[in-house]
């Protein structure tokens, strides 16, 4: 896998405390705020993106639910029947019912982040101490902050179609030229409020090479691209992995992408997506945005919830 990593210019820990004092909204919201860059996604913004949907055609960004084990999935999901339709009493109507548990983050596994979920120096999004996370679930920040949901303009920023490859290798760490250059090829534009879903052709690669230890390897952004997504004032990420270039390019912090969007921007991360059927829709359809719904459990101080975001075209 070494030598299939590409470099990317390394940073120190200081230029890494820069970047995140340049991009922390802290107070931006006032002290007791808890939606971070979702303040940028108005109603005014989800009526505008739903207004755009023309065909009606949806999409699923979501894995299918994995209960095998792997390299990249070393606490599968369980799923198993509680209830057969032929159990029980002979009684009309007879129900089938199943039971599923899983870990509500990892790499195999399609989920949403709660702030709550990345902590940086003792603190987590606008300088909540980590302390009010408990055995109990967290008492700020948690997914219940994301009842409602998440309804606005999706873009979709496919950087191996830029580069012409069917998919970026793990360690390629993405510059923010790349992302302006994405738009530019793709004839599209972030705007305040939007949510970004980047394509590293993560899943693709999976589906043609097999599983890997992600963990220890996979295709994100570098750090100095989240400068780019505070300027546009992006409300939320996805990606095909979970944003992050493994391994770090930043000495001392294993995940700089997580720890400047989650932590200093308070920005939701959409982790472990797949966007094979999305990029077909987008070609179909001759466009990179479209209204994307996104509807996570309803877990009162739950760090995440698995989730099954949906394009609308």
């Amino acid at each position: 896998m070494a030598d299939a990593m590409q470099s990317s210019p390394r940073l120190s820990i200081q230029e890494f405390e820069q970047i995140f004092a340049s991009v922390c909204t802290w107070g931006r919201w006032g002290p007791n705020d808890e939606r971070g860059t979702l303040n940028y996604l108005t109603p005014e913004r989800t009526r505008a993106a739903a207004q755009a949907v023309r065909t009606g055609r949806t999409v699923t960004l979501a894995l299918p639910i994995n209960t095998v084990a792997g390299p990249d999935n070393p606490k599968p999901a369980q799923h198993f029947m509680a209830t057969l339709g032929d159990a029980g009493e002979a009684e009309e109507p007879r129900f089938a019912c199943d039971f599923i548990g899983m870990e509500m983050h990892g790499d195999a596994h399609s989920h949403i982040d709660a702030l709550c979920h990345c902590i940086y120096r003792g603190r987590l999004y606008n300088g909540v101490p980590a302390s009010s996370i408990t055995s109990r679930g967290a008492a700020r920040e948690g997914m219940d902050v994301l009842a409602s949901g998440i309804v606005g303009r999706g873009v979709l920023l496919d950087i191996p179609r830029l580069r012409g490859v069917r998919w970026l290798d793990p360690g390629t760490a993405v510059l923010p030229d790349e992302l302006d250059a994405a738009e530019a090829a793709q004839g599209v534009r972030l705007g305040e409020g939007d949510i970004l879903l980047l394509r590293t052709g993560h899943h693709r690669r999976r589906l043609e090479l097999g599983a890997w230890n992600a963990a220890e390897a996979k295709a994100g952004l570098h750090p100095s691209a989240m400068l780019w997504l505070h300027a546009r004032r992006v409300a939320a990420f996805g990606a095909d992995g979970d944003g992050d270039a493994i391994p770090s390019p930043v000495e001392a912090v294993a995940y700089p992408i997580h720890t400047l969007g989650m932590n200093a921007m308070g920005m939701p991360f959409l982790d472990s997506l797949q966007f094979e059927d999305l990029v077909e829709a987008c070609e179909a359809e001759g466009r990179w945005a479209f209204l994307i719904v996104v509807a996570p459990l309803r877990l009162v101080g739950g760090t995440g919830s698995p989730v099954n975001p949906i394009a609308v075209f």
